[in-house]
């Protein structure tokens, strides 16, 4: 019995651990995707010398099995303009509900990180 009480007081404590990381593991994968995003729409500028007409791009870091299971991507506003953009990463499903630190990552073509909590560490 006793044995069956200190198991149950170490998964009580190791699995909030666990799931805080799991949360911070997802974030930095929307952060990193993020970062092609942004890479992307640099060639993208290079090429038309505008953000304008630019779509958020179809790259394997949005896919399910990657980060698309715990964040959604999309510009805000919904199109760029000719000289700037904001990519956001916003977390959906159970990510929603476990970062609540940081919530929407943002990324702009001047390379401006903010969370909409408006924690710096969320970076």
């Amino acid at each position: 019995m006793i044995v069956v009480a200190i198991i149950a007081i170490l998964a009580a404590i190791a699995y909030p651990s666990y799931t805080s990381y799991i949360t911070k593991t997802h974030r930095v994968a929307a952060e990193a995707c993020l970062s092609q995003v942004a890479s992307y729409m640099e060639r993208y500028y290079t090429t038309n010398l505008s953000y304008k007409g630019a779509t958020m791009p179809a790259l394997d870091c949005r896919s399910a099995q990657q980060t698309g299971a715990n964040y959604s991507y999309a510009f805000s506003p919904a199109a760029p303009s000719s000289s700037a953009y904001t990519a956001q990463a916003t977390p959906i499903n159970a990510q929603l509900t476990r970062d609540t630190k940081c919530g929407t990552l943002s990324l702009d073509q001047s390379g401006t990180r903010s969370a909409s909590t408006g924690d710096d560490t969320c970076w």
